[in-house]
């Protein structure tokens, strides 16, 4: 008896030495933003903690022809007895060119100005030293923003409204409108991360703020609208002429709490027609244009060239439920459906990577087969090491004459996106890399920029009833590009500033986009040329001054975004001091929001002397991200693998002293 009371009472010391080491490595590191993996928010009535302040988020998005106008308004309320400093991390679009922000607070009304970041972090911090209210906006990446607002009073509504334009580009005729809602946790690698922090607070699985959300839109696109929907959301439709529509979100709200996953509004033109044509902006001191050119039909050739392909699959921790089961239905369906002459290989990437395949084999009934096996076979875990995956692929050796196509499919929750970028650019430029973004609310930024650096095109699968339908249309995409060795031709148009440089292979049914600024007469003519499957392919678009309107005004700010992000993206020619100069340039010319420019707004009125609390606004996990994805918690609240681990150690324990009693090993 006393060899087991012994026994027993190690047992316990040993449970409670863990408990107290977990939570001593929880004192040691009170900081919130030393990770880039979220903390959970735990409820609490401690007279120390503030309420969370975000009362509502409002979007207004006028969709003018191809151009997106959208205002954010999101409203802070304090609910305490002191003073407080809020700061929340939100989402945007990676097309969003942020050019305008405003703060209020009763009846006074401030419009911030763009400023060097450092600048900008410096009045903002000497204001809410000084007990001003003020507002700082700044840009972690191109899709994840962080405002703060300092001395928000009791009793205070703050109000703080938020511009942006963007270019709505359609796919084999359907225009997509994303609003993001939420950031999913970032894996930033091993070695952390050079690329700066992205701290998210998020709330338990299946919880939702108490803030509200609202979205509303207005669409008018001068042709005949032949469909109109949103995938994700329920939402009203009010058609108040064939080409104007209003959308809001359902009162009913049917579809549970419309913040935790993108909002996506889908539509059509009749008659499957795109928007193309010459805009023209004439400004004060430059001009810009854009245009856009229906790409030719779709001609399927009579011989079609031996193609490879290198799927590589996300397994990281973050892919746990949902996103990676999805990952496996829709490659399984894509390898399945591989001609015989073609051949593949699969590459499972988490904190490490492993290849199904030293070499590519061709895609013969069995090896579809061993395959779809080896995939099946993996669990998710770990952090997401995309830039040594693809070096793997990089390194894989390659037959002469054959296709390489590569298709990554991942949520995309990295921190380490450029790296990823520049890897493609450098060491995969004869190759075609898509990537498949699978969640409710993937990183957009990742997934649009491996297809632009990579030369092919993104899909999102939002849920598991679009996998079967995407898959299709990715096979569509692929059986033969639309228009390949693309080129544009200036005559009699005084064209300079070309965004992009180079045109990219066309391989899906969307109009061929062209940014730029131009001196002079608006005349001439530009010429796109390339060549099809049937041949050459030539469009002429003459240039008149009718082109030139004022509600053209976004062009510039959508122009300045498309050189910056070329030059965040992949740019390989440049140190980082020379982009970061160009960036922060373009960022103070065109009042844009940068990694090195942010906005900032001061009410000059010293509103209190009492020390702030700092309040992080925590967001809802996003919609099919488990806790186990997340990563991180709170201090104070113990992470449930740990519970598990300690809970299977104490089972092995009962178990071995079990099995010794029955030895006779132990008194009794």
């Amino acid at each position: 008896m006393q060899t087991k009371i012994r026994f027993i009472s190690m047992l316990v010391i040993a449970l409670a030495c863990s408990l107290c080491n977990a939570r001593a490595d929880a004192d040691a590191d009170t900081s919130f933003h030393q990770t880039l993996s979220p903390y959970f928010s735990v409820d609490t009535t401690a007279d120390d903690l503030e309420p969370f302040v975000l009362e509502a988020t409002d979007v207004h998005a006028i969709v003018n022809g191809v151009i997106a106008d959208v205002t954010v308004t999101q409203t802070y309320r304090n609910g305490g007895t002191r003073p407080i400093h809020a700061r929340y991390v939100f989402p945007a679009s990676t097309r969003a060119a942020v050019h305008g922000l405003t703060i209020q607070v009763g009846q006074q009304r401030v419009v911030a100005q763009i400023k060097e970041r450092m600048q900008a972090k410096q009045e903002f911090e000497r204001a809410a030293a000084s007990g001003k209210t003020a507002s700082l906006l700044e840009q972690q990446r191109p899709n994840v923003f962080t405002m703060s607002v300092s001395n928000i009073l009791p009793g205070d509504h703050v109000s703080v409204v938020l511009s942006y334009s963007e270019l709505l580009v359609p796919t084999d005729g359907v225009y997509q409108f994303v609003y993001p809602t939420v950031v999913g946790p970032r894996y930033a690698g091993a070695g952390g991360n050079p690329e700066g922090r992205v701290a998210t607070v998020h709330m338990h699985e299946g919880d939702a703020p108490d803030s509200a959300f609202s979205l509303q839109a207005e669409v008018s696109t001068g042709v005949p609208l032949y469909e109109l929907k949103s995938p994700t959301h329920a939402v009203e439709v009010t058609r108040t002429a064939p080409s104007l529509a209003r959308v809001r979100l359902s009162r009913a709200r049917a579809d549970g709490y419309a913040a935790n996953r993108d909002f996506v509004l889908e539509y059509r033109l009749r008659g499957v027609q795109i928007e193309s044509g010459l805009l023209l902006y004439q400004g004060p001191t430059e001009n810009q244009f854009l245009l856009l050119v229906q790409p030719p039909v779709r001609v399927e050739p009579a011989v079609i060239a031996q193609r490879e392909y290198v799927f590589v699959l996300d397994v990281s921790g973050s892919m746990f439920g949902f996103p990676l089961d999805t990952a496996k239905r829709l490659i399984s369906d894509l390898i399945s459906q591989l001609r015989p002459s073609d051949s593949f290989n699969v590459l499972l990437f988490s904190g490490d990577s492993r290849l199904w395949h030293a070499q590519s084999q061709p895609a013969s009934a069995r090896n579809v087969a061993s395959a779809l096996a080896f995939i099946d076979a993996q669990n998710s875990g770990g952090g997401t090491e995309l830039s040594a995956a693809l070096q793997t692929v990089a390194a894989l050796p390659r037959s002469e004459h054959v296709s390489r196509s590569v298709v990554v499919l991942t949520d995309g929750y990295i921190a380490q996106e450029r790296a990823a970028f520049e890897l493609i650019s450098k060491h995969l430029r004869d190759t075609n890399v898509f990537a498949f973004g699978i969640g409710s609310s993937v990183n957009r930024y990742l997934i649009e920029g491996i297809a632009r650096a990579g030369q092919g095109e993104p899909f999102v699968v939002t849920e598991p009833s679009e996998a079967q339908a995407v898959a299709q249309r990715f096979r569509r995409y692929i059986e033969a590009p639309v228009l390949t060795e693309v080129s544009v031709r200036f005559s009699g148009f005084d064209a300079y500033d070309v965004e992009p440089t180079a045109q990219p292979d066309l391989f899906a049914q969307r109009p061929i986009v062209v940014l730029g600024k131009w001196r002079g007469a608006p005349q001439g003519e530009i010429t796109v040329v390339g060549r099809t499957s049937a041949g050459p392919f030539e469009k002429r678009v003459k240039v008149t001054p009718s082109s030139a309107r004022p509600e053209h005004a976004a062009l510039p700010q959508l122009w300045a975004r498309s050189r910056i992000a070329r030059l965040e993206d992949w740019n390989a020619e440049s140190s980082d001091s020379a982009v970061e100069r160009q960036v922060t340039a373009l960022g103070l010319q065109y009042s844009l929001l940068t990694p090195y420019t942010s906005f900032i707004a001061v009410l000059e009125q010293v509103r209190t002397s009492e020390p702030a609390t700092l309040v992080d606004q925590p967001l809802a996990l996003p919609l099919g991200v488990s806790e186990i994805g997340a990563g991180e918690y709170e201090v104070g609240a113990e992470p449930p693998l740990s519970w598990l681990v300690m809970l299977g150690a104490l089972g092995v324990c009962v178990s071995t002293w079990a099995r010794r009693r029955r030895a006779g090993a132990l008194d009794v």
